[in-house]
């Protein structure tokens, strides 16, 4: 038997049924309609939210939407967080239809096409450089369409965050202008009349340890006043990144953002007198809506082969890929998982949970330890709330797509 990682403690059972948001998850396949099912809890996410904004006095929070972007989640967000990053000229329409002003949405991402750099410019969105090129590009288009470009410079920095999941700086890398060129697009964007609006260092994500958080956030600190201090030029925004982890599997330890939090404080009332002005922000994704959210498939055949037992269920990698262990995971591990249903006598066996994919890498649970189930038992798998369905190949074998559903109290939202 092989570990899973460890349920997110905001999940409780009543009478054995598993609880989300006011409702059993069999009462929200019901209201839904059918399974394979994501659930999005909005009031775990406004929990973190409230987490962040106790340990980061005074520092920005920005939603990124990658993690998720179920339309009736991110209108949500819109009025809960202070801005929202995208990647994508998609990523920026949803964002802008879920009623966040223009001028707190930054857009990031290498190969940005030129509609979509003139998407930003005319709405007023920020432009996160990613070389020189796409610098000249924007104000070639700014001028053409008549409008200022908002232009923020994304750093290559010249560290790394320890022990991420993945790392984003550090080394030869497609992502944003290297530290030792920067000081030089800043001046190319303040001569050539942009509106220049600061800088973004992202070193990683998925980080756990509380004292890499902390070197990181010093480290961009000190990146971003030596680069201002070379283009002469004063920051009015800073964006530290983000790289808040949670635990997905066995023996993780969750992440104490307060110790972050304190030591960031320290860090910005001590920073360079060319940083005094800057606004300073924190962009999170995963660690908001990761927990908030599970998805939930039912069994429709249970088999033995060679001695093993298989659960197999409706869903399946195309829809959870992250889970799967096939989106950068180098070492298959299983995600929290259970099934919505468990009776005080059940006895526990060890089975496989497989999806419905004509492949040998479709498999959710990988010899973990569940109560009996039967055909028609519904399996929930958590952390189910950040890169799940957008960033699956649901188009993979021609499955319907999975239902989803963000839900506050009681109901839909």
């Amino acid at each position: 038997m092989k570990p899973s990682g460890p349920i997110p403690a905001d999940y409780i059972r009543r009478d054995g049924a598993l609880m989300i948001g006011g409702r059993s998850a069999d009462e929200w396949i019901g209201i839904a309609g059918d399974t394979p099912l994501f659930v999005y809890d909005l009031a775990i996410v406004r929990d973190r939210i409230a987490r962040f904004r106790a340990a980061f006095p005074g520092v920005s929070l920005h939603y990124a939407i990658k993690a998720n972007p179920h339309p009736p989640l991110v209108r949500a967000m819109a009025g809960l967080v202070d801005g929202i990053d995208v990647a994508s000229g998609g990523e920026a329409r949803i964002a802008l239809d879920a009623g966040m002003d223009a001028r707190r949405i930054s857009f990031a991402g290498p190969g940005k096409r030129d509609r979509e750099l003139a998407l930003a410019i005319e709405e007023g969105i920020t432009l996160n450089l990613e070389s020189e090129g796409e610098a000249e590009r924007a104000l070639a288009i700014g001028r053409g369409i008549g409008r200022t470009p908002r232009l923020a410079i994304r750093v290559n920095p010249d560290f790394e965050l320890k022990g991420s999941g993945m790392k984003m700086g550090g080394g030869a890398k497609p992502f944003g202008i290297d530290a030792d060129q920067a000081a030089q697009v800043v001046r190319r964007i303040v001569d050539g009349g942009g509106d220049y609006r600061g800088l973004h260092i992202f070193a990683g994500s998925q980080a756990l340890d509380p004292q890499a958080l902390i070197e990181a956030q010093a480290s961009a600190l000190a990146l971003a006043a030596r680069i201002s201090r070379e283009a002469d030029v004063p920051p009015p925004h800073v964006n530290l990144g983000g790289g808040f982890g949670i635990p997905h599997f066995a023996n993780d330890t969750p992440l104490d953002e307060s110790l972050v939090g304190d030591a960031l404080s320290a860090a910005l009332a001590g920073r360079d007198p060319i940083l005094a002005d800057a606004e300073f922000t924190i962009e999170l994704g995963r660690w908001l809506v990761g927990e908030a959210g599970v998805y939930l498939s039912r069994i429709v055949d249970r088999k033995t082969s060679h001695g093993e037992t298989f659960l197999v269920v409706d869903g399946g990698l195309h829809h959870q890929l992250a889970a799967s262990g096939n989106f950068g995971t180098v070492v298959r591990r299983n995600y929290p998982i259970s099934l919505t249903n468990i009776a005080d006598s059940a006895t526990v066996e060890t089975v496989s949970v497989v999806g419905c994919l004509c492949t040998p890498i479709d498999r959710l649970g990988d010899h973990v330890g569940l109560p009996r189930a039967e055909v028609g038992d519904v399996v929930a798998l958590f952390l189910a709330g950040a890169y799940g369905a957008s960033a699956s190949p649901q188009a993979f074998l021609g499955h319907p797509p999975p239902r989803e559903i963000t839900v506050d109290g009681t109901g839909i939202l």
